[in-house]
């Protein structure tokens, strides 16, 4: 009998591409149906055949209260019934800028967009507007969203230009793109030494979670802060999934780090579409209209996004609430590392605040190569194991997991017990 999530997937199949919205929802990865979802409410997803998931996806990041949390949900009401959308200034869209510069210290002024990717494609911008310099530098295995100068992949060799990692990305747009490897903090060295004065920005997920859990290493967030400072480039902090997850003030707040530029996002939405730019004033003030550096955006500060976001940030920014997450994610994976190891199964796991990693080899990754090394077909089998056993975990190898504000022991015990048996069935 066919289910109710099968007959969706393919109705969406002949109207929309592969039947989704966004790539890694159609489960290409790791095979199968992805399940269609109807509700949430807590730590809980809900699909269209009525089975329930303890959820660990959290819509990729924003969900840090939990679902349908009843003061976020409210604050969305109460702005949906006033206007779903002004495009013009609101109060709102003051308080959440203010939020964001109290929480996030070497932030001093803040743009309001629509998503993280043009968060970062406005920093950039930015960046290149500020310095009048063309190259910017990233690393393999950071995803910082698709605009053209982004999707791009490391080159032949260290200190090459990268290559288009998207048809339709001209090659000439790569070439002011040069790709480095996440925690090497000597290519860091070596690249300024040799174009130091021609790179407008280093943009960097300082906690990588788009190639599953990276952390950064002693000295390489140091690195970059150090030789950006010398030659003059701006250094930016794509905190979009770590922002108010990793701490409070966001992975610079944890590691001592100040960036000129930090994007943010999801959380900073509550779960609707609100991303963030923000930083130095002098960076900011060249933004239009106050400077030559063009961005606009006919729905950035939507009053009911805006709304979700302050509500949101209101619950996090309270005394123990990062304590208390970290702790519950701390529990789930030294669980998570007990149950393989009774099972015999080659596993190491590790997390940081409510993001945490999972991976099918020996030890946590330090870089893109050694997240390659992973067992993409054993984390394939685990993933449905789980996924039948009532858990939704990132449809992928190299996707971050989070943990909310609304999971407790019930919720790790349950997944423990999950993983136990799913262990021992690989």
């Amino acid at each position: 009998m066919t289910s109710l999530n099968e007959s969706l997937f393919e109705r969406a199949r002949q109207r929309i591409p592969a039947g989704v919205n966004s790539p890694v929802r159609a489960f290409g990865a790791v095979g199968g149906t992805p399940p269609f979802l109807e509700r949430a409410s807590g730590a809980y997803l809900w699909d269209a055949d009525g089975k329930r998931y303890v959820d660990y996806v959290g819509s990729w990041g924003p969900m840090v209260l939990g679902h349908t949390h009843p003061a976020v949900v409210e604050a969305v009401q109460a702005a949906a019934a006033r206007a779903l959308s002004f495009g013009a200034p609101t109060e709102a869209e003051v308080e959440l800028a203010e939020a964001i510069c109290r929480l996030v210290s070497s932030v001093e002024m803040v743009r309001l967009v629509s998503s993280g990717t043009e968060a970062t494609m406005t920093a950039i911008r930015l960046a290149r507007g500020h310095t009048g310099r063309s190259l910017i530098v990233k690393f393999e295995g950071c995803y910082h969203g698709h605009a053209d100068s982004l999707l791009v992949k490391a080159g032949s060799g260290a200190l090459t230009f990268g290559n288009p990692s998207s048809a339709g990305v001209p090659a000439e747009t790569a070439a002011h793109t040069l790709v480095l490897d996440y925690n090497d903090a000597a290519q860091v060295e070596k690249l300024f030494g040799e174009k130091g004065e021609q790179v407008a920005c280093v943009i960097v997920e300082p906690v990588a979670g788009n190639m599953n859990l990276v952390l950064p290493g002693p000295g390489f967030l140091e690195a970059l802060r150090s030789n950006c400072s010398r030659h003059g480039a701006v250094l930016i902090f794509d905190e979009v999934m770590t922002g108010f997850r990793v701490a409070l003030g966001g992975a610079q707040a944890r590691y001592g780090i100040r960036p000129d530029l930090t994007t943010l996002g999801k959380v900073i939405g509550g779960g609707m579409p609100v991303g963030a730019v923000g930083g130095r004033r002098e960076i900011l003030q060249k933004i239009a209209p106050l400077g030559p550096v063009y961005q606009a955006g006919t729905l950035s500060g939507n009053p009911v996004a805006v709304a979700a976001g302050l509500a949101t940030l209101k619950l996090v920014d309270v005394p123990g609430f990062q304590e208390k997450i970290s702790s519950v994610t701390e529990n789930l994976i030294q669980g998570l590392k007990t149950e393989a190891k009774k099972a015999g199964v080659i596993f190491s796991a590790q997390s940081i605040g409510s993001m945490f990693g999972l991976y099918f080899r020996a030890a946590p990754p330090t870089s893109f190569v050694e997240v390659m090394q992973c067992d993409k077909d054993r984390f394939n089998k685990f993933f449905h194991a789980m996924l039948e056993r009532g858990v939704y975990l990132a449809p992928s190898a190299y996707e971050a997991g989070f943990v909310s504000a609304a999971h407790g022991p019930a919720e790790v015990d349950a997944t423990l017990a999950a993983a136990r048996e799913s262990f021992r069935a690989l």
